[in-house]
């Protein structure tokens, strides 16, 4: 490629990213910090009230498709802060105020890389919701924008700013109760059936063509809007990608898994419902790293027992036992004491003279000790890592944040294509598999594409 038609290419590949991209001065670290909330109809909300009440940042701007939202967030925001924030319905008008030093991005998933590298791009550093995107290649596109412009981006998997998760995945990790060989989570979360909704006119206030962002064009419908949207492959990661990411991030970690599985697999369906729904309402998935080490995540929305009395934890089994996050983590030792002598005769039977058969008994293992440690909220971590530009301190940085979405992407995938996926973790890639390439990444919608020079 000449230098001409290359930088033609890279301008095109960039016409959809904000024109302006300020730097930020580091300047002092108690300077205030002005924030952009950008989605609040849901998990925004707990975004900026949190944010309007740590000292020296202000919630300066309010962003969302939806101008019907405004009214309320401005007032709560200003009864926390005692200021009114500005509103802006496009997020590219957002990423031009000069006065702008960060986003919160709690909008769908289909919107969160695309969200992340504008930012960047316009040298702003971020907070974006789990799952960090919608597919695997964006999650590497948020990664290279997020080195290229030297930005600091949190992922918002919060379980890692909990003291005591950081004390039993380190407890893990060290191999205090054995070494782990297997792991298993489990996300029990019920939703009702969202029903048949019929195509409807676009609501007033509402910005419909912004709402799909980079995602197909479809008719309005309540079922595809407010949270709605989580049921549909357009927009969605799944249930896996909702909750089961929260789960499956705190395995990774726990186990000190930096790399990806080479293996995936995973079965399941929708289930007892008759609706709109496009997703499963079941999944079942295991991984199995280069090392042998199996990591399994089970996830549905329908009426279930609790696993080992946790309806949303892990699992974590080695030679002495196991070690689990129920109860703010416990262990449990398994103790199986062989037979010194084989049971008297009794009959034919082969199970009363084998001495393979031991006494089996459970009990509590030892303690998981607390660790001492900084007592701050994720968003309290970011901010301090936003003053400090330290992108090393923050407690789940976008590489991490993209690893642990990656499995939610690789059980997606392996359940959409019907089979069991073998995996290149240095490519990001199925080897030979072009049905399971394609859904590495999707077909975007003019002009919302995430592009291959960030």
């Amino acid at each position: 490629m000449t230098s001409t038609s290359r930088r033609q290419f890279v301008q095109a590949a960039a016409l959809a990213a904000p024109a302006v991209r300020p730097a930020w001065s580091q300047g002092s670290p108690n300077e205030r910090i002005n924030i952009g909330v950008v989605g609040f109809r849901g998990r925004g909300r707990d975004h900026y009230r949190t944010f309007a009440q740590i000292p020296n940042v202000r919630v300066a701007y309010l962003c969302d498709i939806d101008e019907r939202l405004f009214p309320g967030a401005v007032a709560e925001v200003e009864k926390i802060g005692g200021y009114r924030p500005e509103t802006i319905v496009d997020i590219r008008k957002l990423l031009e105020k000069p006065d702008l030093h960060a986003i919160s991005i709690a909008t769908p998933d289909h919107w969160h890389a695309l969200q992340t590298i504008w930012a960047c791009q316009a040298g702003k550093d971020v907070y974006v919701e789990k799952p960090v995107c919608h597919n695997i290649r964006e999650g590497r596109k948020m990664i290279e924008a997020a080195r290229k412009y030297n930005r600091i981006v949190q992922s918002g998997l919060n379980r890692r700013s909990d003291l005591r998760n950081q004390a039993g995945a380190r407890y893990v990790r060290e191999g205090k109760f054995g070494q782990a060989y297997r792991a298993k989570a489990v996300v029990y979360r019920g939703r009702t059936s969202i029903g048949h909704v019929q195509e409807a006119s676009v609501p007033a206030g509402v910005n419909w063509d912004l709402y799909l962002g980079p995602a197909p064009y479809r008719a309005f419908t309540l079922n595809r809007f407010h949270y709605g949207w989580h049921y549909f492959w357009d927009t969605s990661t799944t249930e896996v990608g909702n909750n089961g990411v929260h789960a499956i991030d705190v395995v990774r970690w726990a186990l000190g898994k930096n790399v990806h599985p080479v293996k995936v697999h995973c079965f399941g369906g929708q289930f007892a419902d008759d609706s709109d729904q496009e997703t499963p309402n079941l999944q079942n998935a295991s991984f199995e790293y280069a090392d042998g080490t199996i990591v399994e995540l089970e996830v549905t929305t329908l009426p279930s027992p609790s696993f080992g009395g946790v309806r949303m934890g892990e699992f974590f089994y080695t030679p002495d036992g196991y070690v689990t996050s129920a109860e703010k983590w416990t262990t449990v030792r398994g103790l199986f004491t062989p037979r010194t002598t084989p049971d008297p005769p009794s009959g034919i039977s082969l199970r009363a003279t084998n001495l393979s058969f031991p006494q089996i008994e459970y009990q509590p293992g030892p303690a998981v000790p607390d660790i001492d440690g900084v007592t701050e909220s994720h968003f309290e971590n970011f901010i301090r890592c936003v003053r400090s530009r330290n992108r090393h301190a923050l407690n789940c940085e976008i590489q991490e944040g993209h690893m642990s979405t990656a499995l939610c992407h690789l059980a997606n995938i392996a359940f959409r294509t019907g089979r069991k996926l073998t995996f290149d973790p240095s490519t990001e890639m199925f080897a030979g598999d072009d049905e399971a390439n394609r859904l590495l990444t999707r077909e975007y919608r003019e002009p919302y594409v995430v592009p291959d020079q960030v």
